[in-house]
């Protein structure tokens, strides 16, 4: 959105950043959930995690990205590769983790959290989160600019940013 800003494609004053979304970690629902709560405990649970999965990263998929440079950082990249699955049916993620053919998933909380048949172990620690925040303008060569303008003040409003915030997005 910054980019989009100061390139002149979104027009100044009207951004709204929705809210955030931040990495979580998932697992079949009913199955225990490892301790995630600090950097440590993390990689802890992922050394001793049988398997992972995450989106196909050559797709794209910030998750995933993110996460190999991750592991790459916590020094334990080599061991998380050989137990890793990367999805190439994005939809397949939450499938493989709730029949148990994958140990432990991950995906944006906003994401995990719509899915009955898998439980949410957590967020990232926050010393290693990362965040991708949900933007809107009004585009400055748009047709429709003052209806964009009125689904952004209507976005803006109390209940909206209150049903943002429990499908799992918090204050950007």
């Amino acid at each position: 959105m910054d980019a989009l800003l100061k390139d002149g494609r979104v027009l100044p004053l009207t951004r709204l950043d929705l809210g955030k979304t931040g990495v979580g970690v998932f697992v079949r629902k009913g199955d225990s959930k490892p301790d995630i709560s600090s950097v440590e405990s993390f990689k802890r649970a992922m050394l001793g995690a049988k398997s992972i999965g995450y989106n196909d990263p050559a797709a794209g998929a910030p998750v995933s990205i993110y996460l190999i440079g991750l592991f790459d950082r916590l020094g334990i990249a080599g061991q998380m590769t050989p137990k890793t699955v990367a999805f190439k049916d994005r939809a397949e993620r939450f499938g493989a983790v709730a029949r148990g053919d994958v140990e432990i998933g991950f995906n944006q909380i906003s994401e995990i959290i719509a899915v009955p048949a898998v439980d949410l172990v957590g967020p990232l620690p926050e010393e290693i989160q990362n965040y991708t925040v949900l933007s809107m303008g009004v585009l400055s060569n748009g047709e429709h600019q003052d209806a964009a303008r009125a689904l952004l003040q209507y976005l803006s409003t109390p209940d909206i940013v209150a049903m943002f915030r429990s499908r799992g997005f918090s204050a950007p």
